[in-house]
């Protein structure tokens, strides 16, 4: 069993940032691949990243988002620049037991944190 929490959400201008933490909870935090996806108002829930050793993105974000964890710390996090009014979404963390290179859907993922929100002024 894995418990997540993120936090470091909150209300931004456009072109600025935001860095994202989920922590975990349990021994065997190294042994997963972590993901972050987001959710917009009316929208389905869309993959953004993944880690275990090396990272994936989806296109909308690569170049101005980063995925990062810390295994001593059991976190995950995802530094968001250049941000835009798009990028406006609850934001939730994920843990996959499966090693696995682009992995991207929902429903291949164990664990959910809450959420956090993320919004982006224009």
């Amino acid at each position: 069993q894995v418990q997540l929490v993120e936090s470091g959400g909150g209300l931004v201008q456009a072109g600025g940032s935001l860095r994202l933490s989920c922590a975990a909870s349990g021994r065997t935090f190294s042994n997963y691949a972590m993901g972050w996806f987001r959710q917009a108002p009316g929208k389905e829930r869309e993959f953004v990243a993944r880690i275990r050793s090396g990272t994936y993105y989806a296109d909308s974000v690569k170049g101005r988002f980063t995925i990062s964890r810390d295994n001593a710390k059991n976190t995950v996090y995802l530094q968001m620049n250049g941000l835009k009014p798009e990028d406006t979404a609850v934001y939730y963390c994920a843990a996959d037991r499966v090693i696995g290179f682009g992995r991207v859907k929902e429903s291949q993922y164990d664990y959910w944190g809450q959420g956090t929100q993320v919004t982006v002024s224009s």
